[in-house]
């Protein structure tokens, strides 16, 4: 089986957009510091599990961290109905819409989003 190869400077740049210490980054992802310290060292190579934990904490995509494309925008986002009940529920809510209401949903929030 072929390994995923991680773009460490990729992995770098990500964590310092977001202004957090490899303590904090390792943290973030439930990464041992030594462990983080050896993936964004290139010493080692995480497994895609890791990879997609690394993109969900970095705001970024697998495809961005494994130079499949040149765009850091996420192509997904992970919602945990622990850490975030309200947009958990709303989306929830929104995939059990029919299109109509769907459609409706989605006005509303750009409607809202400028008047901000």
């Amino acid at each position: 089986m072929k390994s995923t190869i991680l773009n460490k400077q990729r992995l770098i740049e990500c964590r310092k957009r977001l202004g957090i210490t490899k303590q904090e980054a390792a943290k973030r992802m439930e990464l041992s510091q030594p462990a983080y310290l050896r993936y964004e060292s290139g010493e080692r190579t995480p497994s895609i599990h890791v990879i997609r934990v690394m993109a969900d904490v970095l705001g970024t995509s697998v495809a961005y961290l494994t130079n499949k494309t040149d765009s850091p925008t996420p192509t997904c986002h992970t919602i945990h109905s622990e850490t975030e009940p309200e947009l958990f529920d709303f989306i929830e809510m929104y995939q059990n819409s029919n299109n109509s209401m769907q459609k409706r949903l989605i006005t509303y929030i750009q409607n809202f989003n400028q008047t901000l």
